[in-house]
């Protein structure tokens, strides 16, 4: 952990006035979304809409609080996508409108021999170019999220951090081995790493494309190991990390993978090891927020996505073999901490 100390003046107004930014920017963007998509708005209740400003509001005052605790240091409370993508992801809204339109759910490059993967993954998610097949695809990925979280991805993600620190201090500081499953990017590693350098990390993704941005984004770590696997069935041995984390990737999954994925995870980590998981809210928790999550997967293709929002991550990650030790929910993301028995 880093020393606690509260947020400098400086600090705070720059956080505040970047997430004031992001939200406008990203209703703006979300906004000409729909208009070039000629989708029209669901009718939300406006209880609803006051629900969901609240929680963001609490999203970011506990985004605050983590530094001031010493969870993490304050320079990653305003370390945010490049704003250079802007444009590169608005000169490629066209292409994702027409794509939306004629149902090109299944429009892939041509190079990319689609049998080396599973049939749910040769999609595009979110309609986006290319789905998860190129490196221009890697490049828009981290922004376009920022868009459509309102600029909380970054600190939803976060959330995790405080229970990989109070991990740390519970075993004196020492070394522990950390895998990110479904690591994309990296934006995620690149942040716990900022926070805990001294861990060894692994970060495991299908997409040789997303890994090939990882590694150039996540120079900074001392200690990481980039896989190329399906997180359904790894080469990983078994017991082989203390902590694993999975963060918007379950959702994505139809429920048979979803269970796959949970099992390789309880496989993978060490007896007593942490297990997080961090993925969209679900109507178990928050049945007020249907409207907005039924949305959102109308609009965004996500065609595993109701069968997630009826389910549980909890009661998922006990048939596991999981013991669960907590839930929490942030904003319109869950967090289930669990710990594989000891």
């Amino acid at each position: 952990m880093v020393a606690a100390a509260s947020v400098p003046p400086l600090t705070r107004a720059r956080y505040m006035a970047q997430r004031a930014g992001w939200l406008a920017q990203g209703i703006a963007l979300r906004t000409v979304l729909g208009l070039v998509s000629q989708e029209e708005r669901p009718t939300i209740d406006e209880e609803v809409v006051r629900t969901v400003r609240a929680r963001y509001r609490a999203l970011m005052a506990r985004d605050l609080e983590n530094v001031e605790q010493g969870h993490y240091p304050a320079s990653l409370l305003t370390d945010m996508p490049r704003r250079r993508t802007l444009l590169p992801f608005i000169a490629d809204l066209p292409r994702a409108r027409a794509r939306r339109v004629r149902k090109g759910w299944n429009e892939l490059p041509d190079e990319v021999d689609l049998r080396d993967y599973p049939p749910y993954y040769r999609r595009n998610f979110h309609w986006q170019t290319d789905g998860w097949f190129s490196r221009r695809s890697a490049q828009l990925y981290d922004f376009s999220v920022e868009v459509l979280f309102l600029g909380s991805a970054d600190v939803i993600r976060r959330q995790l951090i405080p229970h990989v620190a109070r991990e740390t201090a519970d075993k004196d500081g020492a070394p522990l081995r950390i895998l990110d499953a479904a690591c994309g990017t990296g934006r995620f590693l690149g942040q716990l790493a900022r926070a805990l350098p001294q861990h060894r990390y692994t970060g495991l993704d299908l997409s040789a494309w997303y890994l090939h941005e990882a590694r150039e984004k996540l120079g900074h770590v001392a200690h990481l190991s980039l896989v190329e696997d399906n997180a359904e069935a790894t080469a990983l041995r078994d017991d082989t990390f203390d902590v694993t984390t999975s963060i918007y990737l379950l959702h994505e999954l139809p429920p048979r993978a979803r269970r796959a994925v949970l099992a390789e995870l309880a496989r993978v980590t060490a007896p007593g090891g942490l297990v997080l998981l961090m993925d969209a809210v679900q109507l178990v928790d928050h049945p007020e927020l249907e409207p907005i999550l039924d949305g959102f997967h109308r609009a965004f293709h996500e065609p595993f996505f109701r069968s997630w929002m009826d389910a549980d991550l909890a009661a998922l990650a006990r048939d596991a073999g999981l013991q669960v030790e907590r839930v929490e929910t942030w904003h319109v993301s869950k967090l289930v901490v669990a710990r594989v028995p000891a």
